[in-house]
């Protein structure tokens, strides 16, 4: 059962291993969203710019997440002012809500063919707890402008196909796509921009030469001012403290056969997706070919088999009966990174680097954006992140991290199970 993506994706750009000893502007290490809009957006100003990827673009996250373009960051508006003051929180906020219609904007300015959708996301609540969170977030993003409501009853089912949600806040910002494709489609833009992108490079050592960076690969350097560190969850030690800096979780996700049109009609006709308010959350999505994709926690590791997580299967039946017993033909999964206070992380750990990651399972819109605004601060010093620029701390104990996001995943099933 393999990644649906990988086969219904675009064709990939050429992108080949990097064999010889170059200079450029900036080296991006890191061929996810990240890694490759920073790519895009410095090649478009016109610097030389030299991307290094382990695999190829997308094979990370970036390629294997659900597909939801979800608007701003895990925090309510007001908590985010309260955490870093007025200006930046408002910066903060401004950005994060305006992500996706950054990510849908520059699909079409790159004639990207991704299915993308700007249908909207739901945040649902099966519980009267989280339905009061869900009218919070509602009443401080409605104070700010944004195109948020409430669905309840009736409405709500409509727009789900289903009764279990007891309120949802609609946000119309948000939308779908194909996230590899989206990837591929980076790449072969920042490609036909002048990046050089190489993939099966894997940067195998970082140092300090003179005025610039040297990073190694097994067969070629790269020699350059900047260094952009783009690796999100499958961080490495090539800067040993950015990977005892963010926790790695694994999601995973089934997607059914093309559904028949009868049942296709019935599984969110709203054609939005959906995430729920819970402790560990499920989200899902009809796929422009509808297909109903289920994704969600899973054992801590990659999964390719749809038996790996019985329990989303089983509670897409109980979400949707009309289901029985379709066949569920891909599964997969990958590793996101999360962050203790569940924000962004931005770091300049030496002069001439940058680090980007921690997207908490809402890549898709802020790592596009992000990597925009750090092609900005390289070739604008003076400008300044819309986010905020961290001291790079790790986390204590780091080396436990599965043991402690087993524990994580069973109190938050547990306390979703008795309603807490």
């Amino acid at each position: 059962m393999p990644n649906l993506y990988r086969d219904t994706t675009e064709h990939a750009v050429a992108t080949p291993a990097l064999d010889v000893d170059v200079r450029a502007d900036v080296v991006v290490v890191g061929g996810g969203f990240t890694g490759l809009s920073t790519a895009l957006h410095l090649a478009e100003a016109g610097a030389r710019v030299v991307l290094l990827e382990a695999e190829e673009p997308g094979w990370g996250a970036s390629g294997r997440n659900g597909g939801q373009v979800n608007a701003g960051l895990k925090h309510d508006p007001d908590v985010i002012e309260r955490d870093f003051g007025t200006d930046l929180g408002r910066r903060m906020i401004a950005l994060s809500g305006g992500a996706p219609e950054f990510v849908f904007a520059l699909i079409r300015r790159h004639d990207i063919a991704c299915e993308a959708r700007q249908n909207g996301t739901l945040r649902a609540a099966i519980r009267a707890k989280h339905a009061a969170l869900i009218n919070m977030s509602i009443e401080q993003l409605s104070r700010r402008g944004a195109p948020v409501e409430l669905l309840e009853g009736a409405a709500l089912e409509r727009a789900t196909g289903t009764g279990r949600y007891v309120a949802a806040m609609w946000d119309r910002r948000g939308g779908d796509l194909n996230p590899l494709s989206f990837a591929r489609g980076l790449a072969q833009a920042a490609v036909r921009a002048g990046a050089a992108v190489h993939g099966g490079t894997r940067a195998l050592g970082l140092v300090r030469q003179g005025d610039a960076w040297n990073v190694r690969t097994a067969a070629g350097t790269v020699t350059a001012a900047h260094v952009v560190l783009a690796t999100n969850g499958y961080t490495d030690d090539l800067w040993p403290a950015l990977r005892r800096s963010i926790v790695p979780v694994f999601g995973a996700i089934a997607a059914t056969a093309v559904l028949p049109p009868d049942i296709a009609r019935t599984i969110m006709p709203s054609r939005a997706v959906l995430y729920e308010s819970s402790a560990i959350t499920v989200y899902y999505r009809v796929d422009a070919s509808g297909r109903l994709l289920m994704g969600g926690r899973g054992p801590m590791r990659e999964i390719d088999s749809s038996s790996a997580i019985p329990h989303l299967l089983a509670y897409a039946r109980r979400l949707w009966p009309a289901l029985g017993d379709t066949a569920w033909t891909h599964a997969w999964g990958g590793r996101l990174a999360m962050t203790q206070d569940q924000y962004p992380h931005i770091h300049e750990p030496a002069h001439g680097v940058i680090a980007c990651l921690g997207y908490n399972g809402r890549g898709v819109a802020m790592a596009t954006i992000l990597g925009a605004q750090i092609a900005t601060r390289i070739l604008d010093p003076a400008s300044e992140f819309d986010m905020p620029v961290t001291t790079m701390k790790t986390i204590a104990m780091h080396s436990l991290w599965p043991l402690a996001v087993r524990a994580v995943i069973a109190r938050g099933r547990m306390s979703d199970f008795l309603g807490l």
